[in-house]
């Protein structure tokens, strides 16, 4: 490769590195002189990059987003990260299968020969988790409207569509996550309706459409295959998660916003807590947040619970004894999650979780009873 064109290519290259380059800077990386280091940039600006000169007593370069896409440098380990990740896009739920596979074969054809051959080595196959229906999937211009809203700090007003099929609850939905409507319990069900069931609308009426929401966005964010928005509800004054693919934004959007603290202290412990049903808070290890606590000792290996403990914490005390922390949505749920490691258990506390044994005992004894066959 000619002098020249080799010089080129790293300049581009430290250009996309950092977004402002001082000219000194540049000359010392490249070893050349600062005006080798003007025509070098004169010659990417004639291939169609547009590099923009800053002004000040030092003098700089930034590598500027232009009107059109110019060609793109990547290393090594860029292009195959590239590759890897186009390959999994059908498992974001963002509908971009068709133009993830197209970008795909559009960057393969320009890899080197050795490249290539590494991407086509790694071929990924994404699987999603079955379930009893597809999840649904969103819309990117929705996506693309949404997250405009949230890097421009602009209140977003949308219609908020009902679940189609049948209702799911959704973890949270008591902490004000609005991704499906969660059963009422007994005690607020209306006379007349079963028990936990949401009350039905007359068939007879045709209710009004609700009005459109007023938020202002504040994150756009993938959990278990779907995207949610975390937003401040100007209308309920508090902290929402709406699911995206029931978003339909409208236009024109609302007056800008100042940026308000979230709770938890970042999106993903704020996330987190809304979809375990509490409220988020800082805490110091992956249990914190969950609704019951408790720790207990088990007759196992630290390295065998280990495996199948995807958070909280295990403590090693001796060959075959440990020390385990977890947490659970409920006394019965965590006593539940303990019993599977099929291994002796010692409770330390709290006096919740060893009821929750207790009650979990007499159930599984009554079903480990053998039933009366009716007669024919």
């Amino acid at each position: 490769m000619p002098k020249t064109s080799a010089r080129l290519l790293s300049l581009l290259s430290l250009l996309q590195a950092r977004r402002d380059w001082p000219g000194a800077l540049l000359a010392e990386r490249l070893d050349v002189s600062l005006r080798t280091v003007r025509r070098d940039v004169d010659r990417l600006r004639e291939l169609g990059y547009p590099v923009v000169a800053m002004k000040g007593p030092d003098g700089g370069y930034r590598l500027d987003a232009g009107t059109e896409l110019p060609p793109l440098l990547f290393d090594d380990e860029q292009a195959v990260a590239l590759a890897v990740a186009l390959q999994i896009a059908t498992t974001t739920g963002a509908g971009i299968e068709e133009a993830a596979a197209r970008a795909l074969n559009t960057v393969r054809q320009v890899l080197p020969a050795r490249l290539r051959h590494r991407v086509d080595t790694l071929r990924v196959t994404a699987v999603d988790r079955p379930a009893i229906r597809p999840e649904p999937q969103v819309d990117s211009d929705v996506l693309m409207a949404i997250g405009a809203t949230v890097h421009g700090r602009e209140v977003l007003r949308f219609d908020y569509s009902p679940v189609s099929g049948p209702a799911r609850a959704t973890a949270g939905t008591s902490q004000g996550c609005e991704g499906t409507p969660a059963a009422l319990p007994a005690s607020a069900a209306p006379p007349g309706s079963p028990t936990g069931a949401l009350p039905q609308t007359p068939r007879h009426t045709d209710p009004a459409p609700p009005p459109p929401r007023r938020v202002e966005p504040h994150h756009l964010v993938t959990w278990g295959r779907r995207w949610y928005l975390v937003a401040w509800d100007l209308d309920r004054d508090d902290w929402r998660t709406f699911r995206a693919d029931r978003i339909t934004p409208r236009t024109p959007t609302g007056p800008r916003f100042p940026p308000r603290e979230l709770p938890g202290g970042s999106v993903a412990a704020f996330i987190t807590a809304r979809f375990r049903g509490v409220e988020a808070t800082e805490g110091p290890d992956g249990v914190g947040g969950w609704p019951c606590r408790g720790e207990v000792i088990l007759a196992l290996p630290a390295a065998e619970v280990l495996r199948h403990t995807r958070e909280g914490i295990v403590e090693e005390l001796g060959p075959d004894r440990c020390r385990v922390v977890l947490g659970s949505w409920s006394w019965p749920g965590l006593a539940a999650a303990i019993g599977r490691f099929d291994a002796d258990i010692e409770v330390i506390g709290p006096s919740e979780l060893a009821s929750a044994f207790a009650h979990l005992a007499t159930r599984y004894a009554a079903a480990a009873q053998p039933r009366a066959t009716p007669d024919p």
